[in-house]
Parts: C-alpha cells; sequence; structure tokens
C-alpha cells in the first residue's frame, strides 16, 4: 500500500481518492516535532480527512490537565483516532487502554517509534529489493532512541541481521539479549554492514556522564567521509532526524545524495517515504477495506 501512495506522491500533481472522507484525527504533540507531526498532517489531508492539531503548551495541560482527561475531552468531540507524541514511555499504550479509538503511537519517550521504523524499513526494502539477510547497523545513543528499539524489533522481524555500535555507556543493559551484533568499533561496524542508519545524539547526555565530550564521540563514531574511504566500502546511510551536523555525521555524507563515494544519503528520501507510510498505517486502521 505504501508503494502505491509513494508512487503518486512522487509524481508532478499528486492526487489520491479521500477514502477517509468525514474521519477526524487528532494529532496530539505533548513533544516538539517537524518531520513526523507534518507528515501525519498531510498524510491525514491526501486521504481527506481533517486534522485537530494540539500543543501542550497552547492547550489545558499547561494549567495541569491530565493526559487521560485530555484524551477523553477530545473523543468526546468524537474524533476517529489519536496520533500520540508524548515525552513518558509508555504513553500509547496507556491511551489505547482509555479509548475504543485507534491510537498511534508517534514516538513515546525512550520506548518506541513504530511508523519511524516502519518507513525506514520501506526505504530499505525500496533500495535493496528486500529486507532478508540485509545486514543493517544503527550507530549512535541506542540506550535512549526510541528509533533505535523499533528498528531493531521490525528488522529482526523481517529477516534481516541487525548490529549496533556505540560507546558501551550507550549500549542498552539488554543488548546482549536481543539476538543483535554489538560493535564499539566503527570501522569495524561498517564493514560488517550493508546500510547505516544513524541516530542523533542527544546532547544533553554529553554532559550526563554518559560521554566524556562531543569531540570525542564524534571523533570515534561520527560518520564522515574520512572513515568511509578508509574502509573503501558503499554505504547506504539513513538518520531518523534532526541531525546535528558534524557530530554524529558529517555535512558530506548528510548530502551526498547520489554517487559515487564511498556512501549514498537516503535521508531526503526518508522524509518522502513518511508520508507515504503513514498514509498507508491511516488507512489500514481507519478504511482497511479501501485500496489505494
Amino acid at each position: 500500500m505504501a508503494a502505491g501512495f509513494k508512487k503518486k506522491l512522487v509524481t508532478e500533481n499528486p492526487s489520491f481518492e479521500p477514502t477517509l472522507l468525514n474521519k477526524r484525527i487528532a494529532l496530539c504533540f505533548f513533544e516538539n516535532s517537524t518531520r513526523t507531526r507534518f507528515s501525519f498532517e498531510l498524510a491525514s489531508r491526501h486521504l481527506g480527512a481533517s486534522t485537530l492539531s494540539f500543543t501542550a503548551s497552547s492547550s489545558s495541560v499547561s494549567k495541569g490537565e491530565s493526559l487521560t482527561d485530555t484524551i477523553r475531552n477530545l473523543e468526546a468531540m468524537k474524533v476517529d483516532a489519536f496520533v500520540l507524541r508524548h515525552p513518558s514511555s509508555g504513553a500509547a499504550d496507556l491511551i489505547t487502554g482509555i479509548t475504543g479509538k485507534s491510537v498511534i503511537n508517534a514516538g513515546d519517550g525512550a520506548h518506541e517509534h513504530p511508523t519511524q521504523a516502519l518507513l525506514d524499513m520501506f526505504t530499505l526494502r525500496e533500495y535493496f529489493g528486500k529486507l532478508e539477510n540485509l545486514r543493517v547497523i544503527i550507530i549512535g545513543d541506542v540506550l535512549h532512541s526510541r528509533v533505535a528499539r523499533s528498528n531493531i524489533y521490525g528488522l529482526l522481524s523481517a529477516g534481516a541481521s541487525v548490529g549496533i555500535c556505540s560507546p558501551v555507556t550507550l549500549m542498552p543493559p539488554d543488548a546482549a539479549k536481543l539476538g543483535i551484533t554489538l560493535f564499539t568499533d566503527l570501522d569495524d561496524a561498517i564493514r560488517w554492514a550493508d546500510t547505516a542508519i544513524v541516530l542523533r545524539l542527544q546532547l544533553e547526555r554529553a554532559t550526563g556522564g554518559y560521554l566524556p565530550s562531543l569531540e570525542e564521540y564524534s571523533f570515534y563514531y561520527g560518520l564522515t567521509d574520512e572513515k568511509l574511504d578508509r574502509v573503501r566500502k558503499h554505504l547506504l546511510v539513513l538518520h531518523p532526524g534532526p541531525i546535528n551536523r558534524e557530530i554524529e555525521i558529517s555535512n558530506h555524507v548528510a548530502d551526498r545524495i547520489q554517487p559515487p563515494g564511498y556512501s549514498q544519503s537516503m535521508l531526503l528520501e526518508q522524509v518522502t517515504n513518511g508520508v507515504a507510510v503513514r498514509m498507508a498505517v491511516l488507512q489500514t486502521l481507519l478504511a482497511p477495506d479501501t485500496s489505494c
């Protein structure tokens, strides 16, 4: 389904059947977001749905209203689905327990970000033609990354091999039990991998006792032309964004959308794919008997 939506999205004047006409989708973002929020909004509008945009700072949450009361009030306005971004892990599961409407997890704390993993997997499958036996290395702050967790679960279930590369302080304590390959040396990780998902370094970690300094992290774990040239292997590069340029990824690697070179960036392709994948998610949940 996502492939059909993607095909239409990249045409000059894309048009879609309004399969979600008269549906109302509440975009409940308790954290800042650009790519995820706007892609869900575009996905909803492409399918004919109307959206209610919610931000915590301009709502009754700023007056002390609880998350459950907020959702119940929105449900009383007869919305059909909630897209929830929240800083607390487990928030989406909590809301699923109090509403009969569809709840889409748009990122909850350091727990999961399912639609980001789906669009990453779609991007990889579109490029490689398969996910089975693909070697995917996830580089960076895996410990605090909801993107990493969802990608690990999704890629393993699709038959890919997954590795993580990071300082030991930024590895999950249960990493050895996840069925993945562990690296602390970036050169070794690149040699092993077919593609890399680079994670945003959450800059507050540099002062939280997890890292000696940003400079040292960038020296050992930043993905740069020099490191790729040293290994001399073509590497497809993904990043969920936003990126910290010249920290976890260099300008050249982030912006290289075409070979030649030892890498190819898929960062903007991921953004386009995010709209198509989220259209597919919304249609599957709210209009399962229709096709794209």
